[in-house]
């Protein structure tokens, strides 16, 4: 299948059904998901039936990241519509070896890139819990602010929660105006 977006070191692309694996996998790394479900097991049943047809979905845009050089598979971003026109929610879930290798804010950064470019988006959001600095350095990087700090109630907060969410945003660039000679 082809590539959606290509980096120095990453391809994204569509997910398919033979990412099954790759996704139960990384769905089911604790550490991983720390900050999402606290570290519980996801059956392969869900990762079968919900995760990855929405994953897949062509509503929406989420994309499998592999490594360049080896194919990899490494993890996924996601630039999804959030409900108010013209902005788009930044997403990205990297496996534990891809941490700390700077492919978050690459991929980060290029979609910012897509979404203002091709998608003539004007403003890309994206939320994680305060507690989540790794996940903060990685929007900062990609050039979103931080806006606010927000509370949900939550069923079985996670530890940390009690500090709340934190939302980062970006404005598009304004648009040049040509310059006009006579």
């Amino acid at each position: 299948m082809g590539a959606f977006l290509e980096t120095d070191r990453l391809v994204l692309r569509r997910f398919t059904a033979a990412d099954e694996d790759d996704v139960f996998a990384l769905d089911n790394d604790p550490e991983v998901m720390r900050y999402l479900t606290g570290g519980e097991a996801v059956p392969p049943e869900r990762i079968r039936n919900v995760t990855l047809p929405r994953l897949m979905d062509p509503a929406r845009r989420f994309w499998a990241a592999d490594e360049r050089a080896t194919g990899r598979f490494v993890g996924w971003f996601a630039l999804n519509p959030t409900g108010t026109p013209g902005e788009a929610d930044l997403g990205y879930r990297l496996r534990r070896a891809a941490w700390g290798r700077g492919y978050a804010t690459e991929g980060a950064r290029a979609l910012v890139r897509v979404a203002f470019a091709d998608l003539g988006l004007r403003r890309v959001v994206a939320t994680t819990m305060a507690v989540n600095a790794a996940s903060r350095r990685v929007m900062e990087k990609a050039g979103l602010a931080y806006v606010r700090t927000f509370h949900v109630d939550f069923d079985n907060p996670l530890p940390g929660t009690e500090l709340g969410e934190v939302e980062y945003a970006l404005d598009a660039p304004p648009v040049r105006q040509g310059m006009v000679s006579a």
